[in-house]
């Protein structure tokens, strides 16, 4: 049985020859856009959004084509699948940890656009999502799992709270490394770093 490690590292070799054709074809209209209308261009709010699409390219993926064998069949009784595995376990930790960090970037992203400071919207549209992303998976013959909603909503708070700490920091930072340039200079080495790391 693979790792939790290695489950996400599957994720991101699988999803790979999506994530590129949909990035270059992403980046190349965005950049026609802002040339022709000749829009402001800030290159950390642009990568910032393409992360936000690769992340939802990869959720794709995740909820369709991968196959983690956690459950038996359908389940609608709460708890039952989340201590189908012994506490403490590695299969324990795969499942309730797999499910928290799969929606965890989805609370940070709607919190970091809407701007959300409450955290019951971020609550209810994970929730929409979570029972989406279920749904989909009965109508394409893996299972519906009740447990998996109530994990994933936990992700989505859980990365709320995360967008709110990361608020927090930034308004006790120098006004430096909230500067357009700064951001921008930070966004290459990320980008440049997650493109060696794949």
């Amino acid at each position: 049985m693979e790792s939790l490690g290695e489950t996400i590292g599957n994720v991101f070799a699988f999803s790979l020859p999506m994530v590129f054709i949909s990035v270059v074809v992403i980046a190349s209209l965005r950049i026609f856009d802002i040339v022709k209308n000749k829009k402001t261009f800030c290159f950390h709010k642009e990568i910032f959004a393409l992360i936000f699409i690769i992340y939802i390219l990869c959720l794709f993926q995740v909820v369709t084509f991968q196959d983690n064998g956690y459950g038996a069949g359908n389940n609608l009784i709460p708890f039952q699948e989340i201590f189908r595995h012994p506490f403490g376990s590695r299969l324990f930790f795969k499942n309730v940890l797999g499910n928290i960090l799969l929606f965890l970037p989805y609370g940070f992203f709607i919190s970091h656009y809407l701007k959300e400071k409450k955290m019951f919207p971020i609550l209810i549209l994970t929730l929409i999502v979570s029972i989406a992303v279920e749904s989909t998976q009965l109508m394409i013959g893996r299972v519906f799992d009740i447990d998996d909603i109530m994990l994933n909503v936990v992700g989505g708070v859980l990365g709320h709270y995360c967008y709110r700490l990361v608020v927090k920091i930034g308004q006790m930072c120098p006004k430096v490394f909230l500067s357009e340039w700064f951001l921008n200079t930070l966004s290459i080495f990320l980008l440049l770093g997650l493109i060696i790391l794949l």
